[in-house]
């Protein structure tokens, strides 16, 4: 139990990637709250996957998009659990549109969460880090699409680029505190955002028959084992790294 008297809190905490990162983190004896945005019924059976690992959970309704509900539920995070020691900034979007037809409510919608969303987060968990002494640890999701360009997702990409100088900017200002701030970057995962994607966008199939060097998709037990290793005792020396997990994706085994 690795992280055992460790608090954690998970954004996106009912979707896939999210509630397994939770599951893996309350198994290694962590207490976790789960965040989102769904209502806490909406939730309930992602709530009660968690509780069976063990160990104290709960779920918080928070918006990140609104940064007065993210300081409250940090607020009510830490009066109840007396302080946090590790954030997964993972909640995110992603609304697939040729560039040419991206509108701007799109291009804004994946700003708000995906970034700024990630930026209300990091600051507000860091401000309550410094403020209580805690060397902890702010594990961010990006995406291998950070870095490589995709089709039809120019809003997503721009935005989990902008997560990956969030988190480097982070980690160079906050490692004198001893706070180690580092990013998880999945590749085609059949589950979350790629997993709707490869049920509903035909094209996008298409593309990801063709790319992934290790032949399949990848699956959320796989991040959410990254997520333990970023959170965990083995990385002590270790901030301001993207840790990729795309099965060889960046490899440009490019076909269309």
């Amino acid at each position: 139990m690795s992280l055992a008297g460790k608090v954690a809190f998970v954004t996106g905490g009912a979707g896939d990637l999210g509630n397994e990162m939770a599951l893996h983190l309350a198994r290694e004896g962590a207490a976790v709250s789960l965040w989102d945005i769904l209502p806490e019924a909406d939730a309930q059976a992602r709530i009660e996957r968690v509780q069976a690992a063990g160990g104290r959970v709960m779920y918080q309704q928070v918006d990140i998009r609104d940064r007065a509900a993210v300081d409250a539920g940090l607020a009510a995070l830490v009066a109840a659990w007396g302080g946090v020691d590790i954030v997964c900034a993972n909640a995110g979007i992603v609304d697939a549109a040729p560039f040419l037809q991206i509108t701007q409510e799109n291009w804004q919608r994946h700003l708000d969460v995906n970034l700024t969303g990630s930026f209300n987060v990091g600051q507000a968990s860091a401000r309550q880090m410094v403020a209580a002494g805690t060397k902890g640890r702010i594990i961010f999701t990006s995406s291998w699409v950070s870095e490589i360009p995709w089709p039809e997702i120019t809003a997503y990409t721009a935005s989990k680029a902008g997560v990956n100088m969030l988190m480097k900017q982070m980690a160079r200002e906050l490692a004198v505190h001893g706070i180690r701030v580092n990013a998880v970057a999945p590749g085609i995962v059949r589950a979350g955002l790629a997993g709707r994607q490869l049920r509903e966008e035909p094209q996008y199939a298409a593309r990801v028959a063709k790319v992934i060097p290790l032949g399949d998709p990848g699956t959320p037990v796989e991040i959410a084992q990254a997520v333990v290793y970023l959170a965990g005792p083995a990385t002590e020396y270790m901030t301001g790294s993207l840790l990729v997990l795309d099965g060889g994706c960046s490899l440009f085994q490019f076909d269309s």
